[in-house]
């Protein structure tokens, strides 16, 4: 039901009490309903298309009502890595794709550097599927609404390593506070429903684009990433790429 439906039916209840009770129409109450999810059939089993087509019927939130288009992620269905980011932009909110733009581009360049792709070991999210105005962070409402989606899709996904995409994405997985430069550069664990998933965190290429100085720490992450997929076998050994943070 949607919210509005809510309230109409809410007002005829507080009008029919007034009448039987006072005898006197009362002033009509904002109640704040929030709409009911979509419903789907459960009869099939959980795909990543069925979450994505989900994702763009949901109107769970706010950013319903400002968004183009929602991003619900793409990439490979058995990926070695999932990239996890904050959030579309202007450029994903337009194509419904994740990391498309600028920012996108250089993160493209950053992962091939490592050997990884969204066309063949890569499949690339965020914390919120829909863009926030402005390009604002998402608050706790936003992210809590997307968050069943997200774990669905680590779920079906399973990725071999998670790697987080600047201090939103990884505060929100992490449910912590504590800024990105202590929670970068080091594996941890990311714990969802019963499985474990090592954990990294890096800075989001848009912050490697406004400020240079972060290039050096996140190329150091990336390299700690594709030592870790070498040991475990998963990917072959790697000549020293070129710097992945230029351009």
């Amino acid at each position: 039901m949607q919210a509005v439906e809510k309230q109409k039916l809410a007002n005829f209840l507080d009008l029919t009490r007034n009448y039987l009770g006072s005898g006197y129409k009362g002033p009509q109450k904002d109640y704040n309903f929030k709409e009911d999810s979509p419903v789907f059939k459960t009869g099939s089993a959980d795909t990543i298309d069925k979450i994505a087509e989900e994702i763009r019927a949901c109107r769970n939130c706010r950013l319903r009502g400002t968004r183009t288009n929602a991003a619900p992620g793409e990439g490979a269905m058995s990926p070695l890595v999932m990239v996890i980011g904050e959030g579309p932009g202007m450029d994903e909110d337009k194509q419904g794709r994740p990391f498309v733009g600028r920012a996108g581009q250089l993160l493209d360049k950053m992962l091939a550097s490592i050997g990884l792709s969204r066309n063949t070991n890569t499949f690339i999210a965020n914390v919120v599927k829909c863009r926030p105005p402005g390009n604002r962070d998402p608050d706790s409402e936003e992210t809590s609404s997307c968050a069943h989606f997200l774990e669905r899709q680590i779920l079906l996904l399973k990725p071999k390593f998670i790697l987080a995409a600047g201090r939103v994405a990884a505060q929100t997985l992490l449910k912590t506070s504590e800024p990105i430069g202590k929670l970068r550069g080091i594996f941890t664990e990311l714990k969802v429903k019963e499985i474990i998933f090592p954990f990294l965190v890096t800075y989001h290429p848009a912050a490697l684009l406004r400020n240079e100085d972060l290039k050096r720490p996140a190329w150091e992450d990336l390299k700690l990433l594709r030592s870790r997929l070498e040991a475990a076998n998963e990917i072959t050994n790697l000549s020293e790429p070129v710097n992945s943070g230029g351009g």
